[in-house]
């Protein structure tokens, strides 16, 4: 019972009450409440009990995993060798540089690949994949799901076993790339779900608030005062002549109430509960969970502090949000995908550069401060566009010609005092006769 029971651990990536540490190589008895309430899905104050497949019928939920694994996935992921005078070349002939950048594995392509990866992390607390050799050359990853996967603890390492279609069987940790999420041991990650489930159960609870309302035609609840003594028949058809009377308010119709039958509201009006204030909370403490601007989720009744223009925003979606999950992938590359050798040599990063693709005002700027100043030359700028090469002179570096070294201050070159005596030449007094 104990060995089935660990097989499913990794269901739940943690629980609120402990880390998912605390369980490996522990029998679980039927007494084990924590346990039970992370693998089934964490128990939220609201009363209701949230999973990942309930937790992603949220829309805020739904909406920020969505930006934030999208996002990622969609921007370029290269591997670029060191050279000796401290600057860089992407390495398309390295074989990871495939992997990472145009086909990871048969079945997917890379935006494919690190949506799931993404999606495993934000959800569940840790991504993995299979890494498969040919002899020391990664030529594929497999993306594994993480409910799959069961992770043992022992001797200071941690055992992965994966439950294939075919039965379980170990996987050596140089076989699997894993990516831990936010983690208190800095080797298993916690999962988001379960110490979120307060916060995503009371958005759940106010969606269903919701739909009853709306169910009920934003009416309140009626209770019918009678002035007499009902039978229980009596009662009985009076229940269907309720439901007649409701199937007419929903119609918009004006219902018909016999004599001496009086109508009390019980209900609790929708403006009065505030329910859409109650629910526009809910989407913004989800959103404080994920950090993500509201705004990005299509909740725009506050103005937002992130910045003033779209560009700033962006930055700051990137600095406060997306920027921990890319060092996160971009260091696990580094540590678990290349050689020892390899590392003081080649690392992987994403071209952040996309996400300013959509601000054609702000990439003019870019090219032209960086063109100015000697950084970028003009061919480098049309390659970033999509653009053919020029050749010639615009595969030159060039720099604004009335810029001087600082040592050079008050300094008159040959140049300028040639141009200077010709100008006080052609401008002197003719002489006096």
């Amino acid at each position: 019972m104990s060995k089935s029971l660990l097989q499913a651990l990794a269901s739940s990536a943690t629980k609120p009450s402990a880390g998912l540490s605390d369980w490996l190589g522990k029998t679980i008895r039927l007494t084990d409440g924590g346990f039970w309430g992370a693998f089934n899905g964490a128990q939220a104050s609201s009363g209701r009990t949230v999973s990942v497949d309930r937790a992603m019928r949220v829309s805020a939920v739904w909406a920020c995993i969505r930006l934030i694994a999208e996002t990622i996935a969609t921007l370029p992921l290269g591997l670029y060798r060191r050279l000796p005078d401290g600057s860089r070349q992407i390495d398309t002939s390295h074989p990871l540089y495939s992997v990472l950048a145009i086909s990871p594995n048969e079945h997917m392509s890379p935006v494919q690949f690190w949506e799931a990866m993404l999606a495993a992390m934000l959800l569940r607390g840790n991504a993995f994949a299979q890494i498969h050799r040919a002899g020391n050359r990664i030529i594929a990853l497999t993306f594994l799901l993480p409910h799959r996967m069961r992770l043992v603890c022992k001797d200071g390492r941690i055992r992965y076993y994966y439950r294939f279609d075919d039965g379980e069987r170990e996987l050596d940790a140089s076989e699997v790339l894993h990516i831990p999420a936010f983690s208190l041991d800095g080797r298993i990650g916690l999962s988001p779900i379960s110490y979120g489930a307060d916060i995503i159960g009371g958005a759940m609870s106010a969606d269903d608030a919701a739909n009853a309302t709306f169910k009920n035609g934003m009416m309140p609840t009626v209770a019918f005062k009678v002035n007499r003594v009902l039978k229980p028949e009596q009662r009985e058809d009076f229940r269907k002549y309720v439901k007649t009377v409701s199937g007419a308010m929903h119609a918009g119709e004006s219902p018909v109430l016999e004599d001496g039958i009086t109508p009390e509201a019980i209900g609790i009006n929708p403006a009065d509960a505030q329910l859409l204030e109650t629910r526009g909370w809910s989407v913004e403490e989800v959103c404080r969970f994920f950090r993500v601007p509201p705004w990005m989720v299509g909740h725009t009744e506050k103005n937002t502090s992130w910045g003033s223009g779209l560009e700033q925003q962006v930055i700051g979606f990137l600095t406060f949000s997306l920027s921990t999950w890319l060092r996160r992938i971009e260091k696990a590359v580094l540590k678990q995908l290349l050689r020892p050798e390899e590392r003081l040599t080649h690392y992987a990063e994403f071209a952040l550069e996309g996400l300013l693709r959509a601000d054609s005002a702000a990439r003019a700027s870019f090219y032209s401060t960086m063109v100015q100043n000697g950084i970028y030359t003009r061919d480098d700028c049309r390659v970033r566009e999509n653009l053919p090469r020029r050749g010639g002179n615009a595969d030159v570096l060039t720099s604004q010609t009335n810029l001087a070294p600082l040592d050079a201050l008050g300094q008159t070159s040959d140049g300028q005092a040639a141009r200077a005596a010709l100008q006080n030449w052609l401008n002197a007094e003719p002489p006096k006769e």
